[in-house]
């Protein structure tokens, strides 16, 4: 649940995101604007899955654990542009061929729907494969101290 958490929050961060600069700054480069997106909307989720989501697993080093998260990420943004990059360039869902109404809503299902969802099943599965594989063992009891008293070491 608390990687649906911050799924969720991250797919919030990245529509926002992705619409804004699509809008404005960015008008006609959707992809562009989508990679930016999910890039910011990434190092959020890495911060938020590294501190809260993924908290009783680890077992790696932290710089190890970061790199490995930017890679799954890394592949994750290339499957999350698929659906945008086919929606736009192979089916042609864009103007002047479709109105604008259908090009954004080819856009938000393509991108921020399709793609989303795809890239989120693979990074669910490879974070727990590769970058947080092993739970974290509790602190072991010292078997000399008594009950109630922590272990110095």
């Amino acid at each position: 649940m608390k990687f649906l958490t911050v799924g969720s929050i991250a797919f919030i961060v990245t529509s926002v995101l992705f619409f804004g600069l699509k809008w404005t700054v960015l008008e006609g480069k959707p992809v562009t604007a989508n990679v930016i997106a999910v890039l910011l909307a990434t190092v959020l989720s890495y911060v938020l899955n590294r501190e809260w989501a993924f908290t009783a697993r680890g077992g790696r080093e932290r710089r190890h654990e970061a790199a490995l998260f930017f890679v799954v990420a890394g592949v994750g943004l290339g499957i999350n542009q698929l659906p945008l990059a086919v929606s736009r360039y192979v089916l042609a869902l864009q103007t002047p061929h479709v109105s604008i109404v259908i090009e954004n809503i080819a856009d938000f299902i393509s991108a921020t729907i399709i793609g989303t969802l795809l890239a989120t099943v693979f990074r669910w599965w490879a974070m727990r494969k590769f970058v947080f594989p092993d739970p974290v063992a509790p602190p072991r009891e010292d078997p000399v101290a008594p009950k109630g008293i922590e272990s110095a070491s």
